[in-house]
């Protein structure tokens, strides 16, 4: 007898390499099930990328960004075999993962009954509970500690458990590598503070050689901190900015002893690979939101009352919550000497587990909002059915819960129910 067709499952990431790295619990818990056929549609600058990390998966390829293409109508033409190709194909459960005009549109193409995340229906914007809640958890961000990998990977009814996402970060005798900066300004130490660091966590290390990655966007940034680094660090630093393409990045990162970086996507890239990542978090970015993922991970995280801030409004403080990074405590303790004190305004972390997922446990410093944090985390996992602990917080339960989150179907919206009362209301009519 033929075997039997193997279900379809279609994940839509959209986004950017971050993003697409971030993806990774729900993608490997797609990928654990031997009787599925993962697909995944993202945006053509990562189509090559997608199909590295993510071998095995059909990578649809999509014009979801600007760059690299004519007008929109040429655009939207490139993508329209694209969309034939995904209507045609029976899938059983659609992730969307992005809520954009072009997700929502992509998941127009398919049954709304089989879309979890963001869909249209009936010509409306729809979104299910799980990101409902999400979105009013925004209020609460300085505590309401969830990761992206795993806001996304409970998108899937049993993901995997967390620590079967990426590998338990290891030193592999390659040197040190250092991202020079993220997409935006502010996230993003200056050339003299991130040469300074580059140097400690050589000589703390004891490292043999420096690789210098970025893109072409960065190669003058990377002259600048060439020609500030100690000459014996500069005699041992390799310029790869601009130089690699995915491929070519993946070879320079795996096997480092750390990678030096602000958020970025080749963070997480890194931790895919179980590099052992020093991750440098101010203005606004917040780990607790898109921390490296997997265990043994260090994280320097700005403890300032303002952050995290939001990247598209001015700073009215001067960025003051770079200035920890720059002190020479910092640079003691990474060069490995014992006599230190911890910056003020900054936390010392490392990436562990619990039940729910990720977690940054402070190890240098006090972190004034880790009980609120425990309780969010508490009360999230117990109503995913997580064996959490801990007293329930009821308190917080009344401010982050609504009624419907318990007393109804998790894929059941008061809408719905405001349609069938008018359903109701014609029948008996």
């Amino acid at each position: 007898m033929p075997d039997t067709p193997a279900q379809r499952h279609l994940v839509i990431q959209l986004a950017r390499f971050g993003d697409l790295m971030q993806t990774k619990r729900l993608m490997a818990t797609l990928m654990a099930d031997p009787g599925l056929e993962v697909h995944l549609a993202v945006d053509r600058s990562m189509a090559e990328l997608a199909a590295l990390v993510y071998p095995g998966v059909v990578v649809h390829a999509l014009t979801a960004h600007a760059s690299g293409v004519g007008t929109a109508a040429q655009a939207a033409a490139a993508n329209l075999p694209v969309f034939a190709t995904l209507r045609d194909l029976d899938f059983e459960r659609v992730y969307n993962l992005n809520f954009s005009g072009l997700n929502v549109a992509v998941s127009g193409l398919f049954d709304p009954a089989i879309v979890v995340g963001y869909r249209l229906e009936h010509g409306h914007e729809r979104r299910g509970l799980w990101q409902d809640m999400a979105m009013r958890w925004t209020r609460y961000r300085r505590f309401a500690g969830l990761n992206l990998v795993d806001f996304w990977g409970l998108f899937a009814a049993q993901p995997v458990t967390p620590g079967a996402v990426n590998p338990i970060a290891q030193r592999g005798g390659k040197g040190v590598g250092v991202v020079l900066a993220g997409r935006e300004t502010r996230r993003s130490l200056s050339p003299g503070v991130l040469s300074t660091l580059a140097a400690a966590v050589t000589q703390g290390i004891r490292a043999e050689r420096v690789v210098l990655l970025g893109s072409k966007a960065e190669q003058g940034l990377a002259k600048e901190i060439l020609s500030v680094l100690p000459s014996a660090i500069r005699a041992k630093t390799v310029d790869r900015v601009g130089l690699t393409d995915w491929s070519g990045l993946i070879d320079e990162l795996t096997g480092l002893d750390a990678v030096l970086t602000p958020d970025t996507g080749t963070m997480h890239l890194a931790a895919h690979l179980g590099v052992p990542v020093h991750a440098f978090f101010l203005s606004s970015a917040w780990c607790w939101e898109t921390g490296p993922y997997g265990m043994g991970h260090r994280v320097w995280q700005t403890a300032e009352g303002c952050a995290p801030c939001l990247e598209s409004a001015p700073c009215p403080y001067a960025v003051k919550c770079a200035a920890p990074f720059a002190a020479r405590d910092l640079v003691r303790h990474l060069s490995g000497n014992a006599a230190f004190e911890i910056p003020e305004g900054l936390l010392g972390l490392v990436s562990g587990f619990d039940p729910l997922g990720v977690v940054y446990r402070p190890v240098l410093g006090e972190d004034p909002l880790a009980p609120r944090r425990l309780k969010f985390r508490q009360l999230i996992g117990s109503w995913l059915g997580l064996p959490m602990g801990g007293d329930p917080d009821h308190e917080l339960a009344c401010e982050l819960f609504e009624e419907q989150d318990w007393m109804l179907d998790r894929g059941v919206l008061p809408t719905d129910l405001f349609e069938f009362m008018k359903n109701s209301e014609r029948d008996q009519a």
